[in-house]
């Protein structure tokens, strides 16, 4: 296809994106803005062989588009449709899982050197955002990539990012310089006729040192360049031709190249061009207006507003995130305590020490983060924040199943790397009521490192906050739970007791410390146990259990009611639920097929 038609092309998947996932949702912008590069990318390259890593995988959706899968993509982040992230076992062309960020050039480093040790040929890209640039997991393997000398091209694409300061006429001159084909002949048939002449690679090293101490003393060098990369750019991300060139060129080299592109997030619609945080991940909404469903409360947003309003109260709480200011709802909290507010970036164990840092003197912090984001911050939580017992509060946000964006998502795992922290307390709110209870208890009542879990979304129909774990009494089966997984339980102990089966059910406050003083009588009474809870089972509360009711020497036949041994898909939470078997129905099946209650 001539450059012409890529670019008619490009037009024809931007809008093709805007019709569908405005049906889907998905991630938005940040495909618009990549339609171009990823056009070009599969222009230069094969990733049937040549192996393309993307760095988080938002800005995938194109590539599947390009890749065969554009008859399945209605189907996006839907059960058992196409994965909203790079996904290896949906195609060939997909080299490696995605869904956190940073982690892409270590990745292909590693893909890189395998290809060298096998004696194989083909080439490796990564492609990474901007945002990714706020991990310290950038800088490593961008510094060991770099000291490698591997052939491995890095495509930076900049949607808002300030890379390094270009000065003056003379820097512009030379960035058009390196852009042109003539740069790169005249480079190689310098070095070819060098090396022909008696001492030519000595002259070679040295005419080629000077030219870059010139550069170094009219322009500076880029941190790309210190770490040993050849740097390209910056070029328009949205110039196929340009891009196809240097990609083209980048494939030539043998060593690390870096290709700084510079891009629009949300290019092509001006909505997203606009205010390209609100389209970054969106629901349904209609691509005419822009405008999506009316807002509600949510778990994120109640939690914001309680904070705002404990800050009020204290001048010593502090909120953090790690560039989720709107999605864990710190959006008025940030207006409101301006300089008590800090987004530190995708850096979310830099923030976990910066907190343990400000708990040390005096100071409240509260970070809110995703679940599955808070896992690269374990390590910190450990050294810095629990080994000191520092008042540090962590809020997790989205805990348990998330929904469509899947397996690098979903917070099933907090739980069990959380209990495990000495000294750590753990609340589990059901409802926005609990939240916000618990929220003040944590923040303002509560010794040492705390975290606060809750899920995505809104509250179900148990609205109540009692002060003991006991909701409902029964003496033929113990049934326990946490969290919003309240509702699915204390519906299948009604449909249980319509069959003449009384169940009593515990709803956790606190998943460490556990209060099993009352629970335990309970499972003396009954000797049934049945432990619902939306998180894998190794380290779970129903492992907890467990072991202590072994340890006091009561007989128990437990029934787990869980995630497994497994990472979970993509699709809605409700499809997710009922195929663990979390909902009602599938919580009622396993304690009549644990104990066979319909035959008493």
């Amino acid at each position: 296809m001539s450059f012409q038609e890529l670019q008619e092309l490009a037009a024809e998947i931007r809008s093709y994106l805007l019709a569908h996932v405005s049906q889907t949702g998905g991630h938005l912008a940040s495909n618009l803005g990549v339609v171009e590069l990823t056009i070009a990318i599969h222009n230069v390259f094969d990733t049937e062989r040549d192996r393309l890593v993307f760095d988080v995988g938002h800005q995938s959706y194109v590539h599947k588009i390009l890749t065969g899968r554009m008859d399945r993509f209605s189907s996006l982040r839907t059960y058992g449709g196409l994965a909203g992230f790079p996904k290896p076992s949906e195609s060939v062309h997909d080299a490696f899982t995605a869904g956190h960020a940073s982690s892409a050039v270590s990745a292909a480093l590693g893909i890189a050197r395998a290809r060298t040790l096998s004696h194989e040929d083909y080439h490796v890209i990564a492609v990474v955002g901007d945002g990714a640039m706020t991990g310290g997991l950038f800088y490593e393997g961008m510094n060991d990539a770099g000291a490698s000398h591997e052939p491995l091209i890095v495509i930076l694409n900049d949607n808002g990012m300030s890379i390094s300061k270009n000065v003056g006429g003379i820097s512009r001159h030379l960035s058009r310089v390196r852009l042109k084909p003539g740069y790169f002949g005249l480079k190689k048939l310098y070095r070819r006729l060098t090396r022909k002449l008696p001492g030519g690679r000595a002259l070679y090293r040295f005419t080629h040192q000077i030219k870059d101490r010139l550069r170094q003393s009219l322009i500076g060098t880029t941190i790309f360049e210190e770490m040993g990369f050849l740097y390209l750019g910056p070029v328009d991300g949205h110039d196929i031709a340009k891009l196809s060139y240097l990609l083209a060129r980048a494939k030539e080299e043998n060593c690390p190249v870096l290709l700084h592109v510079i891009t629009t997030k949300g290019k092509g619609y001006q909505p997203a061009e606009e205010t390209p945080s609100e389209y970054h991940g969106v629901g349904r909404f209609d691509p005419r207006s822009g405008l999506g469903c009316p807002s509600t409360d949510n778990f994120s947003s109640v939690f914001g507003q309680c904070l705002t309003g404990l800050a009020a109260e204290d001048p010593h709480i502090c909120a953090i995130t790690a560039g989720m200011r709107s999605g864990t709802g710190l959006d008025a909290f940030a207006l409101d305590y301006p300089s008590r507010f800090f987004d530190v970036g995708i850096a979310e164990g830099h923030a976990v020490s910066m907190a343990a840092g400000l708990a040390k003197q005096g100071m409240v912090p509260v970070f809110a983060v995703y679940s599955t984001f808070l896992q690269r911050g374990y390590d910190m939580i450990l050294q810095d924040v629990a080994l000191q017992q520092l008042h540090v509060v962590l809020c997790v946000d989205r805990a348990g199943l998330v929904g469509a964006d899947g397996e690098t998502h979903h917070g099933v795992f907090d739980v069990a790397y959380l209990r495990q922290v000495p000294g750590m307390t753990v609340f589990a709110p059901a409802n926005y009521r609990e939240l916000e209870l618990m929220l003040r208890e944590a923040v303002l009542e509560t010794e040492g490192p705390v975290a606060v879990r809750y899920p995505r979304g809104r509250e179900g129909a148990y609205r109540s906050a009692p002060e003991k774990d006991c909701i409902r009494t029964g003496g033929d089966l113990t049934m326990v739970t946490y969290g919003t997984t309240v509702n699915a339980v204390l519906e299948a102990a009604d449909r249980l007791a319509e069959q003449g089966v009384e169940a009593a059910v515990f709803k956790l406050r606190k998943l460490k410390p556990l209060d099993t003083g009352e629970l335990f009588a309970s499972v003396r009474e009954t000797g049934r146990l049945l432990v619902a809870e939306e998180v894998n089972q190794p380290g779970s509360i129903c492992e907890a259990l467990s072991e202590a009711l072994a340890e006091a020497g009561i007989p128990a036949q437990v029934c787990a009611c869980n995630l497994g041994d497994r990472y979970t898909t993509h699709g809605a939470t409700d499809i997710l639920e009922r195929e663990a078997g979390l909902d009602a129905a599938g919580i009622l099946r396993s304690a009549m097929e644990e104990w066979k209650l319909e035959s008493e």
